[in-house]
C-alpha cells in the first residue's frame, strides 16, 4: 500500500545560468541553522571545486538537506549551461517538484525553457522564484507573464499552470510572498515548498526499489551511488541486486556496505532508509547512473531516460613537442588514460575511446565548456598533454547521408551590432529563424546553426559586441551535412627555430600580426606564437639577435618598443587552433603548435591534402 512521507521533501532547484540558483541554496542553508553561528562559511558554499568558484557556475549536481519544522528539504542544486545538461536530466527522476529561479531583469532565457521542459515532462510540481527584485532594472511584473507564456507554450497541466510565483533577493537573503512584503527572511520559500511540493510517496513493504540518479567518487571509497528509494526500505549488510532498465541481461548480487543520508553538507550515516528518502551508497564497486537497486529474488528495474549523446569530440594525445616532459608531473600515455577513465566515474555525458595509437584518446563531450572543464581540471592536477580541436561527431542515416548535430542559437545584442552579428553566422552556414526586439533597447536573434559553425566562435562574438552580446544553444537534433566551412580567416606566425624569444626578432615579427609571446620565452621551430592579418601562415625567426658592428648611428641606441602580446586563455586556445594544429597543455604554460613540426613535411602534407581534394 502506497503510502506519503509527509516529513520529507524532494526538490530541485533549476535554471537559466547565473540566475541565482546557487546563492539561494546558500541563503537556504545559512536560515535553516545548518551552521554554527560563528561559523566562517564563504559565498555559494555549493560550488564545491575550484573552477566552480572562479567562473561563478555549476557544473555538477550537488545534493544537500535542510530541516525546517519537523520536514526534512532534499534540495539540488543543478547546473545552468546546456553543456551540462546532462545533471539536470537525470536528478529530475529523485524530486517530486522543482524550484524555476528566473532573473526578474533578464527574465525568461533560453535555458529556462529547456530545464523547465524536463521539468513539465515528468510531471513536476513548480514554484517560481523571481529572484534580483532588489535591481534597479527589475521588471517582476512582465516576468511573470514571460513564465506563464513560456508555460503554455510547453503544454503545461493546470497544476502547474497555477503554480505559486514568490519574490527573492537571494543576495540579501529574503524571499516574500508579495513585494509589498516588508520580512528579511526566506521563511516564504519553506512554507511554500511545504506547501506546493507533494510528498514522495511509495510502498515501505515492497519490494526494495533504489534508482540511482547521480555518482559520487572519493579516492578513499570509491564510487558512491546517489538515489532516492522509491518502494521498500533499504538496509545496511542488505543482500541486493543490481538491474538497469537499458540492459536487460544485467543482473548483479551486491552487499549494500555503508549508507548514509544528507545533512546540511554533510552525508550522515544511518542503518537504514525508507520510501522518499534520498541515501548515498558505498561499497558497490560497478554502481552505474540508471541502475536499480532491488531484490535478488524479484529484481525489477525502473525505466530512465538514456543520457543524451555528446556531440562534439576532441583527441588528447601524448605531448611530444621539444619541450615535452619538462613541466607536468603526469605525461605518459598511462596517466592519462587513467585519468581520463577515472572522469567517467562521475561524468555520465562524457565517452573516452581509445584509437589505433597508444598515445591518443577520443574524448567525446556535450560542448567546448564542458572538454575545457575537464582540461582545465588536468592540468592543475599536474598533467601534461596537447588535444587537437574539438570536431563535431557525424552520423549517417540509413540512406548513407551524412548528418551533423545542429544547435538553435538565442543571441541576445543590443541593436546596432545584429547586423555584424548577422553576417558571421550566416558565413558560418547559419539560418536566421526570428529576430524580435527585447527590453533594455537590445534584440533577440534565433538561429538554427551547425555544432561546428559556433566552434571557435564565441569570442569573436565578445569582441564584436563589445562584450555586451549573450549566446546561448541548445542541442536540436541531428540534421543534412550543411558543407564544408573555414574556421579561421587569419594564418599563424610560425616559429622558424628553437631557443629563446628575443626583443629584435620579436620587434621584426610583430608587423607581420599579433604576436602572443614576449621576450624571454622558450620557443621550438613549428610553434604558433602569433596570428598574421592574412589567410597565409608565415615563418619567422623570434631568435634571431641584432649583429653588432664597430659603428653606430644615430638612431640605433634607440630602445625598441614592443606591442604587449596577446596573453591567450584556455578558451580562447582551443578557439583559435585550426584542424592542423595542436594544444600543448601543461600546468604551467599553454603553447599552440603545428601538428607537424617540421617545415618541409608540413608543406610535403599541405600539397598532398590540396591533391586529395
Amino acid at each position: 500500500m502506497n503510502i506519503r512521507r509527509e516529513n520529507i521533501r524532494n526538490v530541485a532547484i533549476i535554471a537559466h545560468v547565473d540566475h541565482g540558483k546557487t546563492t539561494l541554496v546558500d541563503q537556504l542553508l545559512r536560515q535553516s541553522g545548518i551552521f554554527r553561528a560563528n561559523q566562517e562559511v564563504v559565498d555559494r558554499v555549493m560550488d564545491s571545486n575550484d573552477i566552480e568558484r572562479e567562473r561563478g557556475i555549476t557544473i555538477l549536481s550537488k545534493n544537500t538537506a535542510v530541516t525546517y519544522g519537523d520536514v526534512k528539504i532534499n534540495i539540488i542544486d543543478t547546473p545552468g549551461h546546456a553543456d551540462f545538461g546532462g545533471e539536470v536530466e537525470r536528478v529530475l527522476k529523485m524530486v517530486n517538484g522543482v524550484i524555476l529561479v528566473v532573473d526578474a531583469y533578464e527574465g525568461v532565457m533560453p535555458q529556462t525553457k529547456f530545464v523547465l521542459k524536463k521539468a513539465i515532462e515528468l510531471q513536476l510540481d513548480i514554484i517560481c522564484c523571481i529572484n534580483k527584485c532588489d535591481r534597479p532594472e527589475a521588471r517582476p511584473s512582465e516576468v511573470i507573464d514571460e513564465v506563464l507564456e513560456l508555460l503554455m507554450d510547453l503544454e503545461a497541466n493546470d497544476r502547474q499552470l497555477e503554480c505559486p510565483f514568490v519574490f527573492a533577493s537571494a543576495r540579501s537573503g529574503w524571499c516574500r510572498y508579495n513585494l509589498e512584503d516588508t520580512n528579511n527572511d526566506m521563511i516564504p520559500l519553506f512554507e511554500t515548498i511545504i506547501k506546493s511540493i507533494p510528498a514522495p510517496e511509495g510502498d515501505p513493504d515492497a519490494d526494495t526499489q533504489v534508482l540511482i540518479s547521480t555518482i559520487d567518487y572519493n579516492e578513499y571509497v570509491g564510487r558512491i551511488g546517489v538515489g532516492k528509494v522509491d518502494n521498500g526500505t533499504i538496509r545496511v549488510n542488505e543482500e541486493c541486486a543490481i538491474v538497469n532498465h537499458h540492459e536487460p541481461d544485467k543482473l548483479r548480487k551486491i552487499k549494500i556496505g555503508k549508507l548514509y543520508e544528507f545533512d546540511g553538507l554533510a552525508r550522515v550515516d544511518v542503518n537504514e532508509a525508507s520510501v522518499g528518502s534520498i541515501v548515498a551508497i558505498s561499497g558497490i564497486s560497478d554502481i552505474h547512473i540508471g541502475d536499480t537497486i532491488t531484490v535478488p529474488d524479484n529484481p525489477q528495474a525502473i525505466p530512465f531516460q538514456k543520457i543524451s549523446e555528446p556531440t562534439i569530440s576532441m583527441f588528447f594525445m601524448v605531448n611530444d613537442s621539444p619541450l615535452a616532459g619538462q613541466e607536468g608531473k603526469y605525461v605518459t600515455s598511462r596517466h592519462i588514460r587513467d585519468r581520463l577513465f577515472r572522469e567517467l566515474n562521475t561524468d555520465v555525458s562524457l565517452r573516452v575511446e581509445e584509437t589505433d595509437s597508444p598515445d591518443t584518446f577520443k574524448v567525446s563531450g556535450r560542448g567546448e565548456l564542458h572538454l575545457s572543464v575537464l582540461i582545465e581540471n588536468m592540468r592543475r592536477e599536474g598533467y601534461e598533454f596537447a588535444v587537437s580541436k574539438a570536431e563535431v561527431i557525424l552520423k549517417y542515416n540509413e540512406r548513407n547521408q551524412k548528418l551533423e548535430p545542429m544547435e538553435i542559437a538565442y543571441i541576445d545584442v543590443p541593436e546596432s551590432y545584429t547586423g555584424n552579428v548577422i553576417q558571421k553566422l550566416t558565413g558560418r552556414k547559419g539560418e536566421l529563424m526570428g529576430m524580435t526586439p527585447i527590453h533594455g533597447g537590445y534584440t533577440r536573434l534565433e538561429f538554427s546553426i551547425p555544432s561546428r559553425g559556433l566552434i571557435g566562435y564565441r569570442g569573436e562574438f565578445m569582441t564584436d559586441t563589445k562584450g555586451e552580446g549573450i549566446i546561448n544553444t541548445e542541442f536540436d537534433g541531428y540534421a543534412p551535412y550543411k558543407g564544408d566551412m573555414f574556421y579561421r580567416r587569419n594564418g599563424s606566425i610560425i616559429c622558424f627555430e628553437s631557443g629563446e624569444s628575443i626583443t629584435y626578432g620579436l620587434f621584426n615579427a610583430q608587423e607581420r600580426g599579433e604576436l602572443f609571446i614576449g621576450p624571454g620565452q622558450r620557443v621550438y621551430a613549428g610553434m604558433v606564437i602569433g596570428q598574421t592579418g592574412k589567410s597565409e601562415d608565415v615563418e619567422i625567426n623570434v631568435c634571431k639577435t641584432k649583429k653588432l658592428t664597430n659603428t653606430r648611428s644615430s638612431s640605433a641606441d634607440e630602445a625598441l618598443r614592443l606591442v604587449p602580446p596577446k596573453i591567450m586563455s584556455l578558451e580562447q586556445c582551443l578557439e583559435f587552433i585550426d584542424t592542423d594544429e595542436l594544444l600543448e597543455v601543461t600546468p604551467e604554460n599553454l603553447r599552440i603548435r603545428k601538428k607537424i613540426l617540421d617545415p618541409t613535411l608540413r608543406k610535403r602534407a599541405m600539397i598532398r591534402s590540396k591533391t586529395e581534394n
